[in-house]
């Protein structure tokens, strides 16, 4: 599919997007909404960064604009988003406010760390999308503050995510409330025993989308490493930074540690911002709309930013500390490298830390490109056009639909790597 133009979406979507700029829907996007307009149940895991949200937003959206298919047209929500973190609602919420134009109503955000007067008042006003973060909505379901009698479609979304942040008994309990019959779509970034179980209980004969691997970094992110001591890290982050003129996002392991690094990019004149767990929320949203506008160019994060920030054009990812889990790595890494664009992710570890480096390597089943300290970081720009050309002809090979029946499944799209 080379266009938005090919699916059966309304005059009024097209226009929507298109004066976005959206054009060409990436493979997640084309298998994903065609079969989601049909009423199907979904499936689709696939790497950061390939356009998940989008899959399930076009979907909603041409439901709203055609009451019919959404319970003769009652009043009420229709459909909900459940996500893992408020960074992550908010931004399918602008995403969806931007989509929606005049014509349909304003989402409903609900999530904790924001008042809940505005979430309430939202709601009130008969938002038809409620997006959420479990904590927050189980909270309004036993208040009797919501009520889903209407529902219609529902989003898991980064469900693995959601899973690993221990909000399975939540899900469990909201899906009691919610009516059977009705859509359930599932994105997921991996597929694990405990996600597998989760959509086998909430959805009926899925059809599966599987899209590369999503326990390597994409094709579009050069991977590489540098070997330093340890007292010389912030120096050889400098390094990096001064060499990139794109935005960076640049992972710490702890809370402390990202402070101790934001303040001192800021002393040696980076405009730098910070976001970890402590952060209140205006804080958090303070540096990520600035980071997002460009008037920080570096953000230092905590893993709360691997999967719940969606920001376009990061040109660096810069591993200042190692992850805990070889997963982390693969989330840090898809920040960059998105919709098609080429990335670099650079990891910086001691030689102490030599045997944790390969064991990651090994876990992932890659090779991160050594590189000296005195090598200059390998910005996008510097990419020969022959290695671009090999792995456009590479996708090209590889993004060839193989259609796969497994048991209690409708349908697989398997696109290897």
């Amino acid at each position: 599919m080379q266009s938005f133009s090919e699916l059966p979406l309304s005059p009024y979507t097209q226009e929507r997007l298109s004066s976005l700029n959206f054009f060409i829907p990436t493979p997640v996007q084309a298998a994903a909404i065609p079969q989601a307009l049909a009423g199907q149940d979904v499936l689709a895991t696939a790497q950061t960064g390939t356009g998940k949200t989008l899959a399930f937003l076009i979907p909603i959206i041409e439901r709203l604009l055609q009451p019919g298919k959404l319970d003769s047209g009652k009043s009420g929500i229709a459909a909900l988003v459940l996500v893992p973190t408020r960074e992550l609602a908010m931004q399918v919420v602008d995403q969806y406010n931007a989509l929606r134009g005049t014509k349909l109503s304003p989402a409903a955000l609900v999530v904790g760390g924001l008042a809940e007067g505005n979430q309430l008042t939202a709601l009130r006003r008969g938002a038809r999308l409620v997006v959420a973060t479990p904590g927050r909505l189980e909270d309004f379901l036993d208040r009797r503050l919501v009520t889903f009698q209407t529902l219609q479609v529902l989003i898991l979304d980064e469900a693995d995510r959601m899973l690993d942040m221990g909000f399975l008994p939540a899900l469990r309990r909201i899906a009691k409330v919610l009516p059977k019959d009705r859509q359930t779509m599932c994105f997921s970034a991996t597929l694990e025993a405990s996600v597998a179980h989760l959509v086998s209980d909430y959805t009926r004969s899925p059809v599966r989308l599987a899209f590369g691997s999503t326990l390597k970094p994409s094709e579009n992110v050069r991977v590489q490493a540098f070997e330093v001591a340890a007292d010389r890290k912030q120096e050889m982050l400098h390094r990096l930074l001064s060499k990139e003129t794109g935005r960076c996002l640049v992972f710490a392991r702890t809370k402390r540690g990202t402070e101790r690094l934001a303040k001192n990019l800021n002393r040696e004149g980076f405009a730098a911002a910070m976001i970890h767990g402590d952060r209140s929320q205006s804080q958090r949203t303070a540096a990520l709309t600035g980071f997002q506008q460009g008037r920080y160019r570096i953000l230092v994060a905590t893993d709360l930013a691997s999967r719940g920030i969606h920001v376009q054009d990061i040109a660096h990812v810069i591993n200042y500390d190692l992850p805990e889990v070889a997963e982390n790595f693969i989330h840090r890494v898809g920040r960059t490298g998105r919709a098609g664009e080429l990335g670099v992710a650079s990891t910086l570890f001691a030689r102490e830390q030599r045997s944790e480096l390969h064991q990651l390597e090994r876990t992932l089943g890659i090779r991160m490109e050594r590189m000296q300290a005195d090598d200059a970081p390998f910005a996008r720009s510097e990419r020969s056009r022959s290695e671009v050309d090999h792995r456009d002809a590479r996708s090209k090979a590889s993004s060839r639909p193989r259609m796969v029946r497994l048991p209690g499944e409708v349908l697989q799209v398997q696109m290897e790597s």
